[in-house]
């Protein structure tokens, strides 16, 4: 799946305000609960079962929270820059800025674990980071994403 199949332009928040994980859960579920037509509940629960197995925080202040849902079409993303750092319980240790939320259909096997590690890899790339932390609106952070070198990876 490309990566402007994955994440539209209203799914990119440029300034989400958060002082927790839980908050930082509960907000984007909030916001791509209508975008996906399912109960933001529902999201929210699945993304808490996750952080249960480990946290989603990768490290460099990125989180990849990410779950299956039933009654999903297709795989969905979502991604939110903090407009403070937030704790994540990363594996690093260091606070997280950057969340990239990622949202399979129950069957999607290989397809979620492709589109995570397109998401990682992108994300991986300190120049373009520092971009995503830079840049000040949706449209541009959007276009930075989409049209990214390591989104055209997997």
């Amino acid at each position: 799946m490309e990566m402007h199949n994955l994440i539209p332009l209203e799914c990119v928040v440029p300034d989400l305000r958060a002082k927790s994980k839980k908050q930082a859960l509960q907000e984007l579920s909030k916001r791509i609960a209508p975008i996906v037509d399912q109960d933001e509940m529902s999201i929210f629960d699945v993304l808490l079962e996750r952080e249960k197995l480990g946290t989603t925080g990768v490290g460099m202040g990125i989180a990849i929270p990410h779950g299956k849902l039933p009654g999903l079409e297709r795989l969905h993303g979502m991604f939110a820059r903090l407009e403070q750092p937030i704790d994540f319980e990363a594996i690093d240790e260091q606070p997280v800025d950057l969340i990239f939320l990622l949202l399979a259909p129950e069957s999607a096997g290989a397809d979620h674990l492709k589109a995570l590690a397109k998401v990682s890899r992108l994300l991986r790339d300190e120049t373009i980071c520092e971009k995503l932390r830079r840049l000040s609106s949706a449209k541009e952070i959007h276009a930075l994403l989409t049209t990214a070198p390591a989104s055209n990876a997997a």
